[in-house]
């Protein structure tokens, strides 16, 4: 069968895994019969690139001046040690070669340049008997060195996740872009588009679909597009994805059509199906959905189509047959635990819910669809589609790429996870509300959950009330506490600059963090600079956040970044790397005790903060009172048995030891045999495996129509604190 659709993510992402739009489009043309085909170019240029027979190439391509580095020098005098270990790097980086580990670690294996300049002590970051781990790092670091001689010598562009990432951000006129595109091609151009030949030979699509999430893969993109114009010029080409929705809502530019014929936005799917319905004379081009296109020699918006968009329910699996599942190469770039989980090893990527359920956060683009319009998806669905990924993939990671995962619909993914004996490990992005009790994260966590992500933003309550985060530090700290003792690791998105911050909130949002690493409960971080968006009520709404923009005209290109005036706060780059620094020292478990001041070069004010002021937060008591409604869940194993008498003073109880055991080891509990009677009754009903779940109501009441005594006594005492302790959860 022809290839109808060719879904192409240009270069460059990641290398550990593919971008998931193009698998989820693919999923959905399965549905209606669409024939498709994916690829991921940005990982089969960068494994042409990097061979021995790509290395030869780039080292025969460099013209030898007397401007290069001493870094360059070096890189381009130990071409053949480059040369001869390239392809064992990149087969263990696979996951095909591991026992050259041992040889990296060595450190006189690979040949090393300026990145190897830059190592930290291995032996914190990975550890005596963390070979695999640290070899990872070293031959990340011989990949840096080479891609840093391609930028200086061969194509200042270049980069791993990004591809001339520069012309794409903030780019509101096309002038720049256009421009480069007239410029004679690059070497990777020119490797990139030699992959793209052989592909298009093989498939003839009607459609090329290009899915371009960031500004790093705008470039390459467009080049994609130059070419196929020129040698496929009856090829129809659209563009689709993160950046166009963000970025292109208001594009303008008749140029940028020379290039592309359709820009699609937000959800793809409707509009997808729309254009193949198109090409096939079903359907007019004023019947599209949410498409630009070139009409009469105009630009316009076409959304004529009175067809709703798809429900989650129907958008089917995501698919990711095609790609090159065993060639991706995980990498470790920089020893921050979280930034670990993005380019190390291959994840599943799904969604929970469409939209952000909550979608009030004053920096966030809560104006576009694709974050207004909020849709669950079904638990037992979820579950569907990680099978069946599974038995496609053979991989049982997942990532999860919601805005905010729903804490109703985690537990009841977690429960899922748990009744069908799945055995997978997962992570996602959060809000750190206070539904995530410490049994919700015990939950999470006998689901295989290892990682959560979620927005701390500026630490301070003042600011996280403007930005209408809906929670207080005191709020995130315990909720992180809970994760945390979970064995969930917890990483915390921060954020400096908001609209009116001061030097002092910027500094108490600082010990703030500082405070929360050293009790242990933050294991990694990030500081972003805050970026004014078009979509977000801050960019709407400038005058209402005392900010002003610093221009009123809208570009004909790309507009979404803001350029703004803050008149009533601070000067919010001289905390940049004072900010980062620090941070990577607390990841390190150091320099707790350092005062602020010793980060920055220049003068800070002193923190208002109280020094105990996480301990303190920390160590309030939780309620033990329970509502009617409270899910009662248990995890253990079913007890053994042992009735036995117990006498005092005359008198005798006829008793029972429950015996349980758990992973580790085994515990005991002592009650009177009625209630062991009950109790093991109970259990066997607060199993996952049961879909109507126990609440602490039903409980209660069957407790006392069974032994007609009161059931909070019990309840409240040792033999249920025991269980609760080992897997008796209430979420």
């Amino acid at each position: 069968m022809a290839t109808k659709v060719f879904l192409l993510t240009p270069p460059f992402t990641q290398l550990n895994t593919p971008y998931p739009a193009t698998a989820y489009l693919k999923g959905f043309l399965n549905t209606k019969n669409i024939s498709s085909y994916q690829a991921d170019l940005g990982i089969e240029v960068i494994l042409r690139l990097f061979s021995r027979s790509g290395l030869e190439d780039l080292f025969n391509h460099i013209i030898h001046t007397d401007t290069f580095s001493e870094n360059s020098r070096r890189i381009i005098a130990l071409k053949s040690h480059y040369i001869n270990t390239i392809d064992a790097v990149i087969s263990f980086l696979q996951g095909h070669n591991p026992t050259l580990s041992h040889l990296i670690c060595q450190e006189d294996f690979l040949p090393e340049a300026s990145r190897f300049e830059q190592l930290d002590d291995l032996d914190w970051a990975f550890g005596t008997m963390g070979t695999q781990d640290k070899a990872k790092h070293l031959a990340t670091l011989y990949l840096e060195d080479i891609s840093d001689l391609i930028v200086e010598c061969i194509d200042p562009h270049f980069g791993f996740s990004r591809y001339a990432e520069r012309l794409g951000r903030s780019a509101s006129s096309f002038d720049e872009l256009y421009g480069a595109l007239q410029l004679d091609k690059t070497f990777i151009d020119n490797m990139l588009l030699l992959v793209l030949e052989e592909k298009m030979k093989k498939l003839k699509p009607e459609l090329v679909s290009l899915a371009v999430p960031f500004p790093g893969n705008l470039y390459s993109a467009f080049r994609i597009a130059q070419w196929l114009k020129l040698h496929y010029p009856e090829v129809k080409v659209a563009m689709g994805g993160g950046f166009p929705n963000t970025e292109l809502r208001s594009v303008s530019d008749v140029r940028v059509f020379e290039f592309l014929d359709f820009i699609c936005l937000d959800d793809g799917e409707a509009p997808m199906e729309h254009l193949c319905e198109y090409l096939d004379g079903k359907r007019s081009l004023n019947e599209l959905k949410r498409t630009f296109a070139m009409v009469d020699s105009k630009l316009k918006y076409c959304n004529g189509s009175i067809s709703p968009d798809y429900k989650q329910f129907d958008v089917g699996t995501p698919d990711y047959s095609d790609l090159l599942l065993d060639k991706y190469i995980s990498v470790i770039e920089v020893v921050n635990p979280m930034h670990r989980m993005w380019s190390d090893g291959r994840w599943n990527k799904l969604t929970m819910a469409h939209g952000c359920y909550w979608g009030k956060c004053t920096f966030c683009d809560i104006s576009l669809d694709y974050i207004k319009v909020y849709e669950p998806v079904a638990a037992g669905l979820l579950c569907d589609r990680m099978e069946e990924m599974i038995a496609q993939t053979g991989e049982r990671g997942f990532h999860f790429v919601d805005e905010a995962a729903p804490p109703a619909l985690m537990r009841s993914l977690a429960l899922e996870i748990i009744r069908r004996k799945l055995t997978v490990t997962w992570w996602t992005n959060i809000r750190f509300e206070k539904s995530f009790t410490r049994d919700l994260c015990l939950l999470l966590k006998a689901s295989g959950c290892i990682a959560i992500s979620g927005g701390l933003e500026v630490a301070s309550d003042r600011l996280l009330e403007l930005i209408q985060k809906g929670v207080t530090v005191e709020q995130v700290a315990n909720v992180c506490h809970n994760f945390t003792e979970a064995g969930i690791m917890v990483h915390a998105y921060l954020m400096y600059g908001f609209p009116t911050q001061t030097a002092q909130e910027t500094i108490d949002s600082l010990e703030m963090v500082r405070q929360m690493f050293e009790a242990g409960v933050l294991q990694s971080a990030f500081w972003h600079q805050f970026a004014m968006t078009a979509h977000s009520p801050v960019g709407m709404y400038p005058e209402k956040f005392k900010v002003e923009k610093a221009c009123s005209t809208s570009g004909s290109f790309a507009n979404n970044d803001i350029v703004h005036i803050d008149k009533s706060g601070t000067d919010h780059e001289l905390f940049s790397y004072g900010l980062k620094k620090s941070l990577f020292n607390y990841m390190h478990g150091i320099c707790f005790d350092y005062p602020l001041q010793e980060w920055f070069e220049h003068k800070v004010p002193k923190t208002k903060v109280d020094p105990e002021f996480i301990m303190k937060s920390l160590s309030k008591e939780e309620s033990f009172l329970l509502k009617p409604d409270a899910k009662i869940v248990w995890l253990g194993t079913k007890p053994v048995i042992d009735y036995f008498t117990k006498s005092k003073k005359g008198r005798q109880w006829e008793m029972a030891e429950l015996k349980f055991f758990d992973k580790k080891g085994s515990f005991n509990i002592q009650v009177e045999k009625a209630q062991a009677d009950w109790l093991i009754k109970f259990l066997t009903l607060a199993g996952p495996e049961n879909a109507e779940m126990m609440t602490f109501k039903k409980a209660k009441i069957d407790f006392e129509t069974f032994l007609e005594v009161d059931f909070e006594p019990f309840w409240y005492g040792k033999a249920i604190n025991s269980l609760r302790q080992n897997g008796l959860l209430v979420i």
